[in-house]
């Protein structure tokens, strides 16, 4: 069966941030990329220059401009590869097999454990989005809008087989994603809770928030 979180392991191809981009080349690139993660999460988008990047991947400002025209390039690039992870993973769950209630479950698990374990890179890719150009908004905004069908797919695949009891889907599909994208703002790898251990917790209140089985 395939599942969420299968396409989450085969997208990452190993743990921590930098593994998080591995599909960037070549591998300056990739080590910019990382630093401008970085760079982003701690100081913020617009308080970030392109030295600031630059130092932090251990290269000159110039080395920057070969790979990346602007900083807005390199944002777009984050927000990018970020949002069609989250789709990925979305999309996946919502068209597995089982219940909805195993497909919501297999959905939150799994979008809750990337922000947990990419919890810096996951602040850059949904907390910086008003930083993008107006062209590169309006594609990021279209992913958001497919990853948002996706879950209130599942949730009107519930409603419809009586597993759920949802008056609102368009609202609780809303409170579901802001409350699995929150966790990275406020995990902390050296807290007492794993990311598997968040999002099984998670996926155990959005099927209580959904009333399934009840």
């Amino acid at each position: 069966m395939s599942t969420a979180q299968d396409a989450e392991g085969a997208a990452e191809g190993g743990t921590g941030e930098a593994a998080a981009w591995g599909e960037v080349a070549p591998e300056a690139a990739r080590r910019l990329l990382v630093a401008a993660v970085g760079a982003f999460a701690e100081r913020g988008y617009h308080a970030t220059t392109t030295r600031d990047i630059a130092g932090r991947a251990g290269m000159s400002p110039a080395a920057l401009y070969i790979h990346y025209k602007t900083k807005e390039e390199l944002l777009h690039r984050i927000s990018r590869i970020g949002h069609d992870r989250a789709l990925r993973i979305l999309e996946t769950a919502a068209d597995g097999d089982g219940s909805a209630a195993e497909r919501l479950a297999d959905a939150v698990v799994t979008f809750v454990r990337w922000h947990a374990a990419h919890h810096t890179t996951a602040r850059v890719v949904q907390y910086e989005l008003d930083a993008l150009g107006e062209e590169h908004r309006a594609e990021i905004v279209e992913l958001r809008r497919r990853s948002d069908a996706a879950v209130r797919r599942i949730i009107n695949d519930g409603v419809k087989a009586g597993e759920f009891d949802v008056p609102d889907v368009p609202g609780t599909t809303l409170a579901v994603l802001s409350l699995c994208i929150d966790v990275a703002r406020w995990f902390n790898a050296e807290g007492r809770r794993t990311p598997d251990e968040v999002g099984a917790l998670y996926a155990d209140l959005v099927l209580r928030m959904v009333a399934a089985g009840s």
